[in-house]
C-alpha cells in the first residue's frame, strides 16, 4: 500500500468512526437486521426502508470498533438510494474485495470511494469487522418478499 492510499484509508476510518453518517435507528423499517462479531465484540443493526425496489433510507446503529463503524457508515452513505439488485451486487463485490478475491486496480467494479477498504485483505481478521453491517444489510434484503405487480 502506497503512503498517500494509506493515509488516505486512516483518514477515511477516523472521521466516519468518529462522525458516522446516518447513525440512527429508523421508526418502521421495511426490513432490519442485527449482525454482532463474538470475536472483536462488534454489533451492529442495520435498518432499510425500500420503496419501490429502492434503498430509499439505510441506517445503522451499534457498537464496534473503527473499521466497524466506518464501513458501517460508508455503506449507508454509499447505497442510499440504490436499487435492491445494485445493493447486491455492491455486496457482493465489497466481500470479495476485503477477502482478497477481487482486486479493484484490475478488475471492472461498482464500488467507486469503498475501495479504501481495499487493503483490510491483508488483516484477515479486520475482515469481519469491514464486513459485518454488509451482511446485516444483506440479510436484511433477503427478509422482504419482492411480489410481482402484473
Amino acid at each position: 500500500m502506497s503512503s498517500a492510499t494509506n493515509e488516505l484509508y486512516q483518514q477515511v476510518i477516523l472521521d466516519h468512526n468518529k462522525n458516522p453518517r446516518n447513525f440512527k435507528a429508523l421508526d418502521h423499517p421495511t426490513c432490519m437486521c442485527e449482525g454482532h462479531n463474538p470475536l472483536c465484540g462488534d454489533h451492529v443493526t442495520v435498518f432499510v426502508n425500500l420503496e419501490d425496489e429502492t434503498l430509499k433510507e439505510i441506517t445503522f446503529t451499534g457498537d464496534g470498533c473503527s473499521i466497524c463503524k466506518a464501513s458501517a457508515s460508508l455503506m449507508t452513505t454509499f447505497l442510499k438510494g440504490k436499487s435492491r439488485t445494485d445493493a447486491k451486487v455492491i455486496f457482493d463485490e465489497f466481500h470479495k474485495m476485503v477477502k482478497g478475491e477481487l482486486n479493484v486496480e484490475t478488475t471492472p467494479h461498482h464500488l467507486g470511494r469503498l475501495t479504501v477498504f481495499q487493503n483490510v485483505s491483508n488483516y484477515p481478521v479486520r475482515v469481519k469487522c469491514a464486513s459485518l453491517a454488509w451482511h446485516a444489510m444483506n440479510s436484511a434484503l433477503d427478509r422482504v418478499t419482492v411480489t410481482s405487480t402484473e
